[in-house]
């Protein structure tokens, strides 16, 4: 079989591997029929964070089980199911909390290899998601929203949950990736009145406004934070999306909200100092991290998929051949592509 393997930054390519074997009684393995590029790759592809030389990439799938250990009775050999990249056990605390995104039986093995024609996952009798049907079933628009539900939709859905997003709230959102995009579309789903998207990027833009965004902030740092208080009437937001994980965008959320407002944070922290005085003397709330993302899926996601309520997979703006990997990642780097799908098999 073949799966994308980083070689070094800026390079990616296919390389052979054995066929995946069954490792443990929990373990299912699974033919890859859509997979994709995202956002927190580009970290490693652009030099910023290691990764290992020759090491499998890729963290979001869709497939058919192929395989399933003696312990998986919830998913056997043929159904359709969403690989989130979470592996929750669904029965340690955190996973009994719903937060699977901090299951404490996830084991050792790096996320990886899910960008290939097949995968074992770990942890398959609680964690997979089964959709109904087959993929065939399915048009080519909604097998993208089902990928969707592999990471993105529910790390958006996350920092909307984490940020408490209620009925009629004015919610400020910032990332105009694929994240934040799904971050949109889960402010509106929780009943947001007004939702703010902080883009500077004419094509997310338009994509924003068609999810749900009211009002488009292309500015940034000090001139973002004045322009929200101008649409608030001096007053902050309700509650604030950080889908993006820079210094700036951190330290710009933190100053949008109004008193007692929270910050749901999924951007994945690339600066380890945050300076936190300011949230105290507005009462601001900072909360958020790994979404849960099977918790998510089987309790509001897959159902609003499937109802047509939401549409995420919108935000795979290219469609590439896994033989075209390293275009894929080429196309998010020099954001030509909101994100890359890359399609496996029919």
């Amino acid at each position: 079989m073949k799966a994308g393997t980083f070689i070094k930054p800026g390079k990616v390519e296919l390389k052979d591997y054995p066929m995946p074997e069954l490792k443990s009684e929990n373990d299912a393995i699974i033919k890859i029929v859509r997979s994709c590029v995202c956002g927190s790759d580009l970290w490693w592809f652009r030099g910023i964070s290691q990764r290992k030389a020759n090491s499998t990439t890729g963290h979001e799938a869709i497939g058919i089980v192929e395989q399933v250990g003696a312990e998986v009775t919830q998913v056997k050999p043929g159904d359709f199911v969403i690989a989130p990249f979470t592996h929750g056990c669904g029965h340690c605390a955190a996973c009994l909390a719903g937060f699977d995104g901090n299951c404490f039986n996830q084991g050792n093995e790096i996320n990886g290899g899910y960008q290939g024609e097949y995968l074992k996952f770990h942890n398959a009798n609680w964690a997979l998601v089964k959709i109904p049907g087959k993929p065939s079933d399915y048009t080519a628009e909604q097998l993208n929203d089902f990928l969707a539900l592999a990471d993105v939709m529910a790390t958006g859905y996350h920092a909307a949950a984490s940020a408490e997003v209620k009925i009629g709230d004015t919610t400020v959102v910032f990332g105009d990736g694929a994240v934040g995009l799904c971050g949109v579309i889960a402010a509106k789903l929780r009943g947001a009145k007004r939702i703010i998207a902080m883009s500077r990027h004419q094509d997310r833009q338009k994509l924003a406004v068609e999810f749900g965004a009211t009002d488009i902030v292309p500015e940034r740092g000090d001139e973002a934070v004045k322009r929200v208080l101008e649409l608030t009437n001096g007053n902050g937001a309700d509650s604030v999306l950080e889908c993006v994980g820079t210094k700036q965008s951190i330290q710009t959320a933190l100053q949008v909200g109004r008193p007692g407002a929270i910050v749901g944070r999924v951007g994945v922290p690339q600066n380890p100092a945050i300076d936190t005085t300011a949230l105290f003397w507005k009462n601001i709330g900072l909360r958020g991290g790994i979404a849960p993302v099977t918790t998510y899926d089987r309790d509001i996601l897959l159902d609003a998929v499937l109802s047509g309520k939401i549409h995420p997979g919108r935000v795979f703006t290219k469609s590439f051949k896994l033989a075209q990997i390293q275009e894929a990642y080429e196309a998010m780097d020099q954001r030509e592509a909101i994100k890359s799908l890359l399609v496996v098999n029919q």
